[in-house]
């Protein structure tokens, strides 16, 4: 919450009323939006349209490109709109801006970084977050959450495309209520189960995998250091990024591997994905110590991820093979001293 926040009101009502005051809203997901962000962004169309706004834009960066996600916004009709700097830039002062499943102008997105942000709701971990509103619960499981709560506080009965959105990406961003859950998950999940289509949940659970991915994934295998309980990898050059948190996700099913960390090339950036169950371990932090002096990385404590631009390497060679091989001595390393391991298997 913003600091002259009024704290006899619920951050439900606040954001009705915040809403109230404008007849246009554009929502920026996160880069490469997943499907927690995605069916946050549209829990708050439905919360704003409720609320008058008849304008709503959701704008996105990066590509849709994991299978899930791909499903997500073709089975359930959801429009998105390819951010243009100008819709931000240039909107009126009475037009609202809000962030979902992310906070920061400028980090995971292309909002200029002075952009005044009217409304964010997150669930990262971040400070001195400013916007007008501001809902940034560290201890939930999922953005969607947040959401569904205020629909429900809201009293605004769900569709059954909203809360089929919003159940699956809580299923999704939990890995079905084993990884980062809460009670709060729970409850959320058994109020929209009662809006939701079961059948269209069961099609986004189990989308078609592409080739591609499977190749990606194999790599990851194939390339796999363990030292003790940790796992690192990379695939090399890859047009599949959402492929890289599936991989490290089978990776953490192998007999002893607590912390497993993928990475790869994609485009001219390196990008990586990684989770941990060992209590240990803060893989956001980890990642953040690693590489913040590079690139943008961090997260959660069982999950993070981060990229780096390639222009830091990209002066040895053009070759991706040689290419590579930097690529994997440098992130290696610096994963390895941020992790507190030696070389040793």
């Amino acid at each position: 919450m913003s600091p002259d926040t009024d704290l006899s009101v619920s951050e439900p009502q606040q954001l009705w009323e915040l809403l109230g005051e404008s007849e246009t809203l554009t929502i920026v997901c996160h880069d490469n939006p997943d499907p927690d962000c995605l069916a946050s962004a549209v829990g708050l169309g439905t919360i704003a349209a409720a609320a008058g706004i008849d304008e709503r834009h959701i704008l996105y960066s990066g590509e849709i490109s994991h299978q899930q996600n791909r499903a997500l916004v073709n089975l359930l009709d959801i429009e998105l709109e390819p951010f243009r700097l100008e819709m931000v830039r240039d909107r009126p002062a009475e037009d609202l801006l809000a962030f979902v499943d992310h906070s920061v102008p400028g980090e995971n997105n292309r909002v200029p970084p002075e952009t005044e942000i009217d409304v964010v709701i997150d669930h990262h971990p971040m400070d001195d977050i400013a916007a007008r509103f501001v809902d940034n619960r560290q201890a939930v499981g999922a953005t969607a959450t947040i959401l569904t709560e205020y629909i429900r506080a809201l009293e605004l009965e769900p569709t059954a495309r909203v809360a089929t959105a919003l159940l699956f990406a809580i299923r999704r961003e939990t890995l079905d209520f084993l990884r980062g859950v809460t009670r709060k998950e729970y409850e959320a999940a058994g109020y929209l189960h009662e809006f939701s289509e079961p059948e269209m949940v069961r099609q986004l659970s189990t989308p078609a995998v592409s080739s591609a991915t499977v190749d990606t994934i194999a790599h990851a295998i194939e390339n796999r250091q363990v030292t003790g309980s940790v796992l690192i990898s990379q695939v090399g050059r890859t047009s599949e990024r959402d492929a890289l948190p599936q991989a490290a996700d089978y990776l953490m099913t192998l007999e002893g591997v607590q912390t497993a960390i993928v990475f790869g090339l994609v485009e001219n950036t390196i990008q990586m994905s990684a989770r941990s169950t060992d209590s240990r371990v803060h893989i956001g932090s980890v990642l953040h110590s690693a590489f913040d002096d590079v690139g943008s990385a961090g997260g959660h404590r069982e999950m993070a991820g981060g990229t780096i631009e390639l222009g830091i390497f990209s002066g040895y060679t053009t070759d991706d093979d040689q290419l590579m091989g930097i690529v994997n001595q440098v992130i290696t390393a610096r994963l390895r001293n941020a992790l507190n391991i030696d070389g040793t298997e």
